[in-house]
């Protein structure tokens, strides 16, 4: 039905954008920017939250093999429990919660942002790092696309696009993630710098929340 469709699209373009904006891998890309070519970074950091989102909405279809009723009333609740921890959470927070995010993007980006962590890497890390010592530039996508990858682990977008596609459909549930993962990544990669101070991680979080609520209560009535 294109109302699913269209619900699902907006759901995950809104969901993602705000939570994503101002997070601590919207600061790695921002930092790295400054650092290599913007080309580079935007095509790593966008592949690892694109693969991130794919993971993400794979799991949530795994969610979505148990009863339909459950997995409903399991999302309904994901979204309200999140909901409002976020919103308790802004309100916890202080002026000086961004620059903590920030300082933690800076030691992520200081600790794996060489030609010797690429060589740490699990499996293909010595591989990795002859290839690089010729081509530059793969090192580089390597290790930003590594560096957000594990970032994003865990992260309350990678739960939030879980819920989404236990509840909605996969696919527009994938291209609405992405093309909010898209947006931000840009604004990082081309502006970041200029927006950073401007981002305030208190009220981002608080839409956030919000929205998590929002979506909650409409998956309640639409089910009902």
């Amino acid at each position: 039905m294109p109302n699913d469709f269209l619900a699902a699209f907006t759901a995950s373009l809104l969901l993602i954008t705000i939570s994503e904006l101002g997070d601590k891998t919207f600061f790695i890309a921002v930092i790295l920017a400054t650092r290599h070519p913007q080309r580079i970074v935007f095509s790593s950091v966008l592949a690892a939250l694109a693969l991130m989102t794919a993971l993400s909405v794979a799991l949530g279809q795994l969610v979505a093999l148990f009863p339909k009723e459950y997995t409903r009333y399991a999302a309904i609740a994901l979204f309200l429990i999140f909901g409002v921890k976020l919103v308790y959470d802004a309100s916890q927070m202080s002026v000086k919660s961004e620059e903590a995010i920030v300082h933690e993007a800076e030691e992520t980006v200081e600790n794996q942002d060489s030609p010797k962590a690429i060589a740490k890497l699990p499996i293909f890390g010595s591989f990795l790092s002859t290839i690089s010592s010729r081509y530059s530039w793969l090192g580089i996508w390597t290790q930003a696309f590594v560096m957000t990858f594990v970032a994003e682990w865990g992260d309350r977008t990678q739960i939030s696009t879980i819920a989404l596609a236990a509840t909605y459909n996969p696919i527009f549930v994938t291209l609405g993630a992405i093309l909010g993962h898209g947006i931000c990544t840009a604004i990082a990669v081309i502006g970041g710098r200029l927006i950073a101070g401007r981002i305030s991680e208190r009220v981002i979080t608080a839409i956030g929340g919000g929205l998590f609520i929002i979506f909650g209560i409409t998956a309640y009535f639409q089910g009902a």
